[in-house]
């Protein structure tokens, strides 16, 4: 930090800088930094900014709140030490949620609020239409590298999420863990069978029948990454039987400053039906 009476200078820098930064590899939120003061409820001062979480770099860079103190040579230092552990909330006003549920049913337009396309073209939402709690997903490009998967944000450490996928012949679509176009995660299916997603890479599973229809579960568990598949309507699981552990899927690897995000995929020719996407958060 430094400080100046005219955006010209001359600057004083801070006797204290860096006013924040992490100090050992066993704090809780490294790389912290980018900070911007403001006033909060009765006269105290803040600072927000964000970290990576130790450990959970694939959740991307969440936002941080720390108290600022004003010292008596006017400057301002922090107050919040290595935030390992929560602080009073500043004020609980009426009226206020805290997030959102992340399950849909596709009856109501949620695209900007829970949904966004990676890397949209100009007119991407004229592959999309709504009707009866089917999401359907025109194809585009040949996997989910090129075809924009639909992506929403998690900030939890282990989850399970389902949804039931409906493929034309010509098409390939299902449930992924998508970073960017050179690194996602998960299962899919098209007319050959099903399509394991890893790496950014895919590998094509055959089967005796052509796959069109079927649950797909995917599990998060602390970066442990766990699918059945279910085809029979009963919510009979057959888990696949590979397990992928997804640590390194993040900026430090791949850029872009982004995070790990559920996704819907749907490639090829044809269209690609979701309903009844569920998500819940696990201890």
């Amino acid at each position: 930090m430094a400080r100046s009476r005219s955006i010209d200078g001359p600057w004083e820098n801070h006797p204290g800088n860096p006013l924040i930064h992490t100090k050992s590899a066993a704090e809780k939120w490294w790389s912290r930094g980018h900070a911007t003061l403001f006033e909060g409820p009765g006269g105290q001062w803040w600072m927000i900014y964000h970290g990576y979480e130790n450990g959970y770099w694939t959740l991307g860079r969440q936002t941080l709140l720390e108290p600022v103190r004003w010292r008596s040579d006017g400057w301002p230092e922090a107050a919040g030490g290595d935030l390992s552990h929560p602080l009073p909330m500043p004020a609980r006003l009426p009226g206020q949620r805290h997030g959102q549920p992340l399950s849909d049913d596709f009856r109501t337009d949620r695209m900007g609020v829970l949904w966004s396309f990676y890397d949209p073209g100009p007119r991407e939402s004229d592959r999309m239409r709504r009707a009866d709690g089917v999401l359907t997903l025109a194809g585009k490009g040949t996997s989910p590298a090129d075809c924009s998967p639909l992506t929403l944000i998690s900030g939890d450490q282990s989850y399970v999420m389902e949804v039931d996928v409906d493929i034309d012949p010509g098409a390939e679509g299902g449930l992924i863990l998508f970073y960017n176009r050179r690194l996602f995660a998960g299962l899919g299916a098209n007319a050959k069978g099903l399509v394991l997603n890893r790496y950014g890479l895919q590998r094509q599973r055959p089967v005796a029948e052509p796959v069109r229809k079927l649950r797909i579960r995917l599990a998060n568990e602390r970066n442990i990454v766990t699918m059945h598949t279910s085809q029979d309507g009963s919510r009979s699981w057959t888990k696949f039987d590979v397990q992928m552990e997804v640590s390194g899927y993040h900026h430090n690897v791949a850029g872009d400053f982004l995070s790990l995000r559920p996704a819907l995929y749907a490639a090829g020719a044809g269209n690609v039906r979701f309903s009844d996407f569920t998500y819940k958060a696990l201890p």
